[in-house]
């Protein structure tokens, strides 16, 4: 019995000292979690319950597996965290500091993704290839990039920093900076030259087509007029 609860207080002493080095290890994640989900409570909520965050310490630790030569155990830690967070990040991706996944179910982030600083991504988000293709065939997504609900980024390409894609978009060019893209395949739009705000209201986002269509019909009542 003594032998017992000793083995059970040692793996929650483990465990313990596990979420500490986790809480200093990615306090620039933790941070950005409290900064952009309005939803985020306790340090101690987000510790332990944010998939997001579970998934970015277990890419981390693939990640650096990887980096060393270790084979096979790399992808098998991807495929786990996979299976218990809904969020597939190969471990060959480059990912900057202050990610934030929210909520993540059914993000994918593939092998030669390249990640900056600040990005937020929400769920359903693609970084993929587009085929068969050796080398790098995925993103690469600058600082404070916004990737709304559902959008897919495919193929070599680059997204700006500060630049925001709307919720399903479909983008398989090269986005320049402070840019907005909607839409399928994606559009780009200049948000008035300015960084775009990590709270930024999805629905009120500017979609090209339907500004060229409204100075169209701008245009129409001036003639009939």
């Amino acid at each position: 019995m003594t032998i017992c609860i000793s083995v059970v207080l040692n793996i929650i002493l483990i465990l313990a000292l596990f979420w500490v080095i986790v809480a200093v290890m990615f306090r620039k994640e933790i941070g950005a979690i409290f900064e952009r989900d309005p939803a985020a409570g306790s340090f101690l909520e987000v510790l332990l319950t944010y998939s997001g965050l579970h998934a970015l310490v277990s890419y981390r630790i693939a990640n650096n597996l990887r980096r060393i030569g270790v084979p096979f155990l790399p992808r098998l830690i991807s495929q786990t965290a996979k299976f218990f967070t809904g969020i597939e990040i190969h471990p060959g991706a480059t990912i900057g500091s202050g990610l934030f996944i929210d909520h993540g179910m059914g993000v994918v982030i593939g092998e030669t993704a390249i990640i900056g600083d600040g990005v937020t991504l929400y769920q359903g988000v693609t970084l993929g290839g587009t085929g068969k293709e050796k080398g790098k065939r995925h993103p690469t997504v600058g600082d404070n990039v916004v990737i709304g609900t559902g959008a897919k980024v495919l193929g070599n390409i680059t997204i700006g920093s500060n630049s925001y894609i709307g919720a399903n978009a479909v983008v398989i060019k090269d986005v320049p900076e402070n840019s907005t893209v909607v839409g399928v395949p994606g559009r780009i739009t200049k948000q008035d030259g300015r960084k775009i705000d990590v709270s930024l209201d999805h629905i009120h986002v500017l979609d090209p087509l339907l500004q060229e269509i409204e100075e169209l019909r701008k245009r129409i009542e001036k003639l009939e007029k």
